[in-house]
């Protein structure tokens, strides 16, 4: 008699599509180790189809506010979680992460910064974390860096001259940006004097001048989209004093009507409406949904549901793990 015995492939003989279809459903920490089989999973684990976007978005700092520069402290041990976490996605994702999503409440160093732009130099999108602890020196090193960054979001900055002056001269193929916190006439000739070929700009939320508003509606010749939605709209009077404006007037419409897309609200029914009066303009988003300062009317700038790569048990997990890096 013959024998016969069943022909099969071994684990790490499978395709590296098939691979990557059953890792895309794991974290970054369970990840880690199936990375450390063999080399097809090695491969197959750092695939630009599963680390095309790294959301940190449930990443938090913890942190207390200070009156001293930079005006928040930082516990060591979240410093250390995020070096831990940004190695292991690093190391991982082999310099084919395109999108990252930071929380507003994560609190980077220019250690941090330098290490993520060092190895992830194809970024197209970026959702900033709190910028407190980031020197000028490093941002516009990171922006340098990044020279296909085409979107960003950023927490409120009080002087962002530098960063579009740098992104003007760096990334040439921007065009998307989202400001969460003031929007001044100063912002807004920054803006107009360093990105004049802007197309969609969402002040979502934000504390926004009057003037501000019709300098970028009287300059901003090439704007596709502007959104304006849930903004508590200030306007200055003679007499040196500023109030809320709960309506727009009809030049801001007229000049408004040459965009494909001019997104506003501003109703009392509307939640987030009455959350940015109750706030006065200063969003405080811990105190509504984890989920809320994700959201944006364009959807382009929508954030969407949280990534799996690390979801809510992996800070957990990761304390708890061996694995370095």
């Amino acid at each position: 008699m013959v024998d016969t015995k069943a022909i099969g492939k071994r684990w790490e003989e499978m395709e590296t599509d098939v691979l990557v279809k059953i890792f895309k459903e794991l974290n970054m920490i369970q990840l880690t180790p199936v990375s450390l089989v063999c080399r097809s999973w090695r491969l197959a684990c750092s695939d630009p189809f599963i680390w095309n976007t790294l959301d940190l978005g449930l990443l938090e700092s913890n942190f207390i506010q200070t009156r001293a520069l930079p005006f928040i402290w930082v516990d060591e041990r979240s410093d250390r979680r995020l070096t831990r976490i940004l190695r292991m996605a690093m190391a991982l994702s082999c310099g084919n992460i395109t999108t990252m999503i930071f929380h507003f409440n994560l609190y980077m160093k220019d250690e941090h910064l330098n290490y993520i732009s060092e190895r992830s130099p194809h970024v197209r999108r970026l959702v900033m974390p709190a910028w407190n602890r980031i020197t000028r020196v490093g941002l516009v090193q990171a922006i340098r860096r990044w020279e296909d960054l085409e979107s960003l979001t950023m927490p409120s900055i009080g002087h962002p001259s530098y960063i579009m002056e740098e992104i003007s001269r760096s990334c040439k193929n921007f065009s998307h940006l989202k400001v969460m916190g003031t929007f001044d006439v100063h912002f807004a000739s920054c803006i107009a004097m360093h990105l004049p070929k802007l197309k969609v700009l969402s002040l979502r939320c934000s504390i926004v001048t009057k003037e501000a508003l019709l300098f970028i509606l009287n300059c901003m010749v090439n704007l596709e989209v502007l959104n304006i939605s849930h903004c508590l709209l200030l306007e200055s009077l003679v007499s040196g004093r500023r109030q809320i404006r709960s309506e727009l007037d009809q030049t801001i419409f007229q000049k408004a009507s040459r965009m494909r897309d001019f997104l506003y609200c501003q109703s009392s029914s509307c939640i987030a409406c009455r959350r940015m009066i109750e706030d006065e303009g200063l969003m405080r988003w811990y105190r509504y949904e984890a989920w809320f300062w994700r959201q944006d009317e364009v959807s382009s700038l929508d954030l969407g549901e949280y990534g799996r790569l690390f979801d809510k048990n992996c800070v957990d997990r990761l304390l708890s793990s061996d694995i370095n890096f």
